[in-house]
């Protein structure tokens, strides 16, 4: 090299290639973590008619030799649009798992680009159109590359707010991505550095998709299109495009200079197995920020019936939160769309109260009962959000991750429900009941396309650390393909 690279850049490159991964707790988080973004992952694709009609080839009819098998369809993709609509399926419902910090994110986003090329490189390499020469297409190569885009992103995740620049959150996922996809597709370390250097260089996301009456679905795509970046920019590399060694660092047009300031990213541990640990599986649709007050509401809810009462006595609901969920999903007024309403803290509240269980995807529709229930956004009004310092003071600890709030329900006669806090709800790492929930969740989305033989098949073989990743892939495989409407 002529001149060394931003060391962020070496950084993540040194972890990819040379750090090797010892805890068995790192490896079965990483099972689990597969299986719950594949869970999703079919749950979109058996639910949401909006989200099909991004998937397939762009031009419909394109027949890829030994492409992606795209899981739940027969569709055989190119590994670029294969990683947009892997990435769009795990992601859609804002059901994957998640990781708090300065900035909020869902690490398993990442899958969309590893696991597209991981399956193509497998099935162009067993059918000799394809010199591979990178690691091993195994079951353990996969879970490898999820462990480390996993850690890549949470530890940016915890001290670096993107948000705060206007960015969103999937910048992450492109560079995660990229790292690991470099190292899947057999680049050389140079090559990963240079491949690094052009997510930096990049043009990134503007979250005001995810804000305000700007809200709109694709919030729901962008991981995608964050995987379909990461590949397009290792293949470039591979073809033999350079990098440019001090994106970041560079005055006056750098990463640092233009954007995020002189003092650059703040980085809480050197790259490990952290992440995977500590990631949040959610085991409802709800915008992570919501999901302990959604928990309050139904505690609270019981407590009302026990007095015979039901939510039309709720006078007023007092939430102490996270600064993140008030500055996230604290909502007034008009709710224009599905992605509008599962980012707002009052709409999930309400509908625990009125619905008495925890919201479902189909709850957000236009078309929904509860879209169009005037009861709900009576009570919509009578709820206010407070953020609240010591709960976001634990939201950041390390040791800690809370991502508690708390609900005080004053009714119309006057007497009050004391306050209910919930601080680690189940999907999170320190909650007892997140093991069961979490394997619930996959039985039931898997359900949705699968039977009980198949969806056993898959439990077995997701152990098999030699497994070849397309064999695995092909579990998921159906005959019959949503239509591509693009």
């Amino acid at each position: 090299m002529s001149c060394p690279y931003d060391k962020p850049i070496v950084d993540i490159t040194q972890y990819v290639f040379h750090y090797h991964i010892d805890s068995e707790k790192a490896w079965s988080a990483a099972r689990v973590a597969l299986l719950d973004a594949m869970g999703c992952a079919i749950e979109t694709l058996s639910t949401s008619e909006e989200c099909k009609k991004l998937l397939g080839p762009a031009v419909p009819g394109t027949e890829v030799p030994n492409g992606f098998r795209l899981p739940g369809t027969n569709f055989s993709l190119d590994p670029v649009k294969g990683a947009f609509d892997m990435g769009t399926l795990i992601r859609y419902l804002d059901h994957n798992d998640a990781l708090g910090g300065a900035e909020w994110g869902h690490p398993s986003d990442n899958l969309g680009a590893i696991l597209a090329v991981a399956d193509w490189l497998c099935r162009a390499s067993a059918a000799g159109r394809y010199n591979h020469t990178g690691p091993p297409l195994t079951m353990h190569t996969l879970l490898t590359a999820l462990i480390k885009a996993y850690e890549i992103q949470g530890c940016y995740q915890i001290r670096n707010a993107f948000n705060a620049f206007g960015i969103d959150h999937v910048i992450l996922v492109k560079l995660a991505s990229a790292a690991v996809v470099a190292w899947l597709l057999g680049l050389t370390e140079e090559q990963t550095l240079a491949t690094l250097s052009h997510v930096w260089m990049d043009g990134h996301p503007n979250r005001v998709y995810r804000t305000g009456a700007n809200t709109i679905p694709r919030k729901g795509w962008a991981a995608g299109d964050a995987c379909m970046r990461a590949v397009h920019l290792a293949l470039l590399v591979r073809a033999g495009q350079p990098g440019a060694p001090k994106p970041l660092s560079s005055l006056p047009f750098g990463f640092y200079a233009r954007t995020f300031g002189a003092n650059g990213f703040e980085m809480p541990r050197p790259f490990g197995v952290w992440t995977i640990q500590n990631v949040l599986f959610k085991v409802m649709p709800v915008e992570g920020h919501g999901i302990a007050a959604v928990e309050a509401a139904l505690v609270q809810l019981g407590k009302l019936r026990v007095r015979g009462l039901g939510p039309e006595c709720i006078a007023r609901v007092e939430v102490r939160t996270t600064q993140a969920a008030d500055s996230i999903i604290n909502k007034r007024g008009p709710l224009y769309n599905a992605a509008d309403r599962d980012h707002c803290i009052q709409y999930v509240i309400a509908l625990a109260f009125l619905k008495g269980s925890a919201p479902e995807a189909r709850d957000y529709r236009d078309e929904s009962y509860w879209a169009r229930s005037e009861e709900l956004a009576s009570l919509r009004e009578m709820i206010f959000i407070h953020a609240d310092e010591h709960l976001t003071r634990d939201y950041l600890d390390l040791e800690k991750k809370s991502i508690g709030s708390a609900l005080t329900v004053y009714l119309q006669d006057g007497s009050v429900l004391p306050e209910v806090l919930v601080e680690y709800p189940a999907g999170h790492v320190r909650n007892p009941a997140t093991a069961r929930a979490v394997q619930e969740k996959f039985t039931k989305n898997m359900q949705l396309m699968f039977n009980e033989k198949e969806i056993s098949k898959i439990l077995q073989d997701v152990e098999k650390d030699d497994l070849l990743i397309m064999n695995f892939v092909e579990l998921f495989a159906r005959q019959s393909s949503p239509s591509p409407r693009l």
